[in-house]
């Protein structure tokens, strides 16, 4: 049961008197970074012989899973701890398409050629790293 109390308070549907704070420049940035990874981490990563060869077959799935810790960056309110997440997913999108490139070249240079969801990763990857700089730096200017 409720208590009389419990039910006089009134709901406030209209808008509130705070204000938010603005999103830091390098959130807004992260978004894009996010997209890319996630996005990238579907499509074909290498080209064999002409064969697009996924990248959900192996490390696009390691990419996938740090793309949802560099959206809980996004979404968190403290900076700091967001940059460690930005770092975290930055360093695994850029070592696991470095690897995949050394790995491939132990065969050589014929026969294939990196796919869109390799770099998009790899871009993704650069630009979360930078992000995870200037939350880390705490500057808010562009």
């Amino acid at each position: 049961m409720s208590s009389p109390a419990a039910s006089s308070r009134r709901v406030n549907l209209a808008g509130s008197d705070r204000t938010r704070p603005a999103w830091h420049p390098a959130r807004k940035r992260l978004i894009g970074a996010v997209v890319l990874v996630m996005l990238g981490s579907f499509l074909p990563w290498v080209y064999l012989v002409g064969i697009p060869v996924s990248g959900a077959g192996g490390p696009g799935l390691w990419t996938f899973y740090t793309g949802t810790l560099g959206l809980a960056a996004v979404l968190m309110p403290w900076p700091r701890v967001a940059a460690g997440h930005a770092a975290v997913m930055s360093a695994v999108c850029l070592v696991l398409p470095s690897w995949q490139i050394g790995h491939v070249l132990q065969y050589g240079f014929g026969g294939w050629m990196p796919g869109p969801g390799l770099v998009m990763v790899f871009f993704g990857g650069v630009v979360a790293l930078q992000c995870a700089w200037r939350l880390f730096r705490g500057s808010d200017s562009e």
